[in-house]
Order: structure tokens, then C-alpha cells, then sequence
């Protein structure tokens, strides 16, 4: 039988039992974890990391580099002219006209399409027949390549097209104009356009938002009293505030680097006048076109620099609170 009195110790107490093994084991163990999980962390973001950086960071930092040289795409750069391209740039008449362009259609889009999702959102979350061909419908034009909406839009508003002869069938004539070729009014068709395009993605997103609305306050509010036009202004828009801000960010930045439409929808010589151009289109005309290749990385690298102004603005001031969310600190 095994005896289970305790050791004594040579002065004749009982000796303290040495320490076990799962003690000894623990720092070793967390440490062990704590590498593992880094392990698993290096290896799930090492690819993609590598992939930002091939053809994200290093594009920006060639672009950079190109742009301080008077470079036409023959051999290595080797005239270097600094920040003159960058100067040229800011003094081209064309150029300010494609920034103010840009600006029109970056607050343009948001005026228009903004209010026409929301109505149609809202009309659309109530349930009647044919709601979900109608949510189809609104979303066709999204899905449509964008070279497929200039060339018909194109086709629709030439001189003699669609507009104008629908135009006169109904007695408005003398509403008939240059719909892309008059330098006045060239970019206002052409944000129509864009409008037509993009506010069905908007609609989509203000809908999937409307659906995170818990139906049981629209309902409280009812039963209170309220209208429905209360509901929506007090109860559902608050709720829907997240939503809007976040398609109002991605629309500012998309319409700041809007390119296909208006490149495949204006005519060329109204483009080169600045009246349709964007800083896009500004871009591959000069950069492209005119193989001016350092002074086509300058105006990239300006896009770039007010794309990433404009985002760090709108996310300091008005998505701070979605991205962060509205937990509170607690004062000891």
C-alpha cells in the first residue's frame, strides 16, 4: 500500500509539495498562444498587404516619381523640372474648368440623387403589387456597363436624336438644344446622365438601411399619433442617418474620379474646350493623348491628393461618429 503521509523534512515539519507540472507550464503556454495567434495574423493580411502594396503603393510612388520629369514615354526620365508640371497644371485654364466641373458634379450628384433615392426608397419599402419588379427596374441602370450608357445617351441627346424629336412631337420645340455640344449647359446634361446612372445604386442602399429600421417604433409612433410623413422625418431618417452618410461619402469620391460616362458621352473638341472635361479626362488627354507622360502623373497625383483630402474631411466630420460608434468613455 502506498503511504500517504506526508514528507518530512529533516528539522521534522511536513515539506511544502513541489510545484506541478501545469504551473510550470503556463507563462510557456500563453507565450506559445500569443505567437501562434501573431502567426495567424502575418499569414491571413501577407497577402493581401502584398497586393496593396504591388499595385497600390508602389503605381502612387512611380506616379510621384514621373511626375517631376518633362517625360514624353521614350526611354528613362531625365529632364527634371521639379513642381513646374504641377504649376502648368494649377495655370491651365482647361484644368481649372475640369476642377469646377468635378465640384458641380460632386455637390450636383448629391442634391439630385440624394432626395430622388430617398423618396423612392421610402415608396418603395411599402408593401403593394409589383413592388420588386419596380425595385428591378430602378436598378437596371446601375448594372448597365458605363460605356453602354454614354453611347446611348449619346445616340439619345445628338442633334436629331431621341430628346429632340420627342420634344417636338409634344410641342416644346423651342426646347430643343445642343444637348453636348453647347459649352453652357454640356456638363448639366452630362450630370443627368450620371444621375440616371448612379441613383439606382443609391436607392439600393437607402433600402437596405430602411430595412434595418425596427418596425416596432414606426408602429409606436402611429399609435401615438404621429403621420406618416412625421414618422419618417422624427423616427426613420435619424435611423437612417449611417446609410446616407456613407453613400454620400462614396458618391464625393466617386464623382471626383468619374471618368467612362463622360469620356464616352461628350465630344471631344467640347472636352478639350473644358467644358465637359473632368480632372480624369484631363488626365488621359494630356497624359495619354498628348504623350506628356510626366505632366499626366502631376494631374494624377493632384486627383489623388484632393480625392484623399476630401475623404480624410468627410470621415473627421461626418463619419466619425458611425466609425467610431456612440459608446462613451466612463470617467473614474
Amino acid at each position: 500500500m502506498t503511504s500517504t503521509n506526508p514528507t518530512l523534512s529533516p528539522a521534522g515539519g511536513a515539506s511544502v509539495p513541489p510545484a506541478g507540472p501545469p504551473a510550470a507550464r503556463r507563462p510557456s503556454s500563453r507565450a506559445a498562444e500569443t505567437r501562434r495567434k501573431w502567426y495567424e495574423i502575418i499569414g491571413l493580411t501577407t497577402p493581401a498587404v502584398a497586393v496593396y502594396v504591388m499595385f497600390v503603393l508602389v503605381p502612387m510612388g512611380f506616379a510621384v516619381y514621373y511626375s517631376l520629369f518633362r517625360w514624353r514615354g521614350v526611354g528613362p526620365p531625365t529632364e527634371f523640372v521639379g513642381f513646374n508640371n504641377y504649376i502648368l497644371a494649377f495655370q491651365d485654364p482647361i484644368f481649372l474648368d475640369a476642377l469646377r466641373n468635378n465640384a458641380i458634379i460632386v455637390f450636383g450628384s448629391l442634391l439630385l440623387q440624394g432626395p430622388i433615392a430617398l423618396a423612392v426608397a421610402l415608396l418603395l419599402n411599402r408593401r403593394f403589387r409589383g413592388r420588386t419588379v419596380f425595385r428591378l427596374l430602378v436598378f437596371v441602370p446601375y448594372v448597365l456597363a458605363e460605356v453602354t450608357v454614354g453611347i446611348m445617351w449619346k445616340l439619345i441627346l445628338t442633334g436629331g436624336g431621341t430628346i429632340d424629336v420627342l420634344l417636338r412631337q409634344i410641342g416644346l420645340g423651342s426646347l430643343v438644344q445642343a444637348w453636348l455640344a453647347d459649352l453652357d449647359i454640356v456638363i448639366w446634361t452630362l450630370l443627368i446622365v450620371l444621375t440616371w446612372k448612379y441613383v439606382g445604386f443609391a436607392i439600393i442602399l437607402l433600402l437596405a438601411g430602411l430595412s434595418n429600421v425596427p418596425p416596432e417604433l414606426t408602429e409606436a409612433a402611429a399609435i401615438d399619433g404621429a403621420s406618416w410623413w412625421q414618422t419618417q422625418r422624427h423616427v426613420t431618417l435619424p435611423l437612417l442617418g449611417p446609410t446616407i452618410r456613407i453613400w454620400m461619402f462614396l458618391s464625393m469620391i466617386g464623382s471626383l474620379q468619374v471618368f467612362d460616362v463622360i469620356w464616352v458621352t461628350s465630344v471631344p473638341a467640347v472636352r478639350s474646350l473644358g467644358a465637359s472635361a473632368t480632372m480624369a479626362t484631363y488626365m488621359v488627354d494630356n497624359g495619354f493623348f498628348a504623350r506628356l507622360w510626366g505632366y499626366g502623373n502631376a494631374v494624377a497625383v493632384i486627383l489623388f491628393v484632393i480625392s484623399f483630402i476630401a475623404a480624410l474631411l468627410f470621415q473627421r466630420f461626418l463619419l466619425r461618429r458611425d466609425i467610431a460608434g456612440a459608446v462613451t468613455g466612463r470617467r473614474n
